[in-house]
């Protein structure tokens, strides 16, 4: 079975926030762009938080406009084996390296991890840095997580006080 791959790290040395989520659906590997599942809630999550339409916004218009509200993305896993796009199929993992990545941005504050697998990974590839870094596990962006969108967006609110 083929690996899959994540996308590199959409990142400036002005981020304040990181944000990680696992490693990127079947979708978003097509696409060639983070989260690109038309029902994935991230992007509307996100506009939530930095205050601008994300969702209707072209791709490279989205992650500029993160940026400069000093927001990042990546993955916790850098390859897997993973038939399909659920978290639970992912085997065989080799993580991305987050600590050189947090280490080489000097004004990163906070780290949110989209989903329950990206936290637990995450959380543990990152605890060393727990002293400097508030670590914020949140719900799922992903439709497959059915958590009512106003309920993700209120867990999802307090990555506001990092932009």
């Amino acid at each position: 079975m083929t690996r899959k791959r994540s996308f590199p790290p959409v990142v400036d040395e002005g981020v304040r926030l990181l944000v990680l989520g696992s490693l990127p659906g079947e979708a978003s590997l097509a696409a060639g762009r983070y989260y690109a599942h038309p029902r994935n809630a991230f992007w509307r999550l996100m506009g939530t938080v930095v205050g601008e339409d994300l969702h209707g916004m072209d791709y490279e218009a989205r992650l500029a406009t993160l940026l400069r509200h000093r927001v990042g993305l990546w993955d916790v896993v850098g390859e897997a084996v993973r038939p399909g796009s659920l978290d639970t199929a992912i085997r065989d993992a080799t993580p991305n390296d987050l600590a050189a990545l947090v280490d080489s941005l000097p004004a990163l504050r906070a780290v949110g991890f989209n989903g329950g697998t990206s936290a637990k990974k995450g959380m543990t590839l990152l605890a060393g840095r727990a002293d400097r870094l508030r670590l914020i596990p949140l719900p799922s962006s992903s439709p497959a997580f059915t958590l009512p969108f106003t309920a993700k967006a209120e867990a999802w609110a307090v990555l506001g006080d990092y932009v």
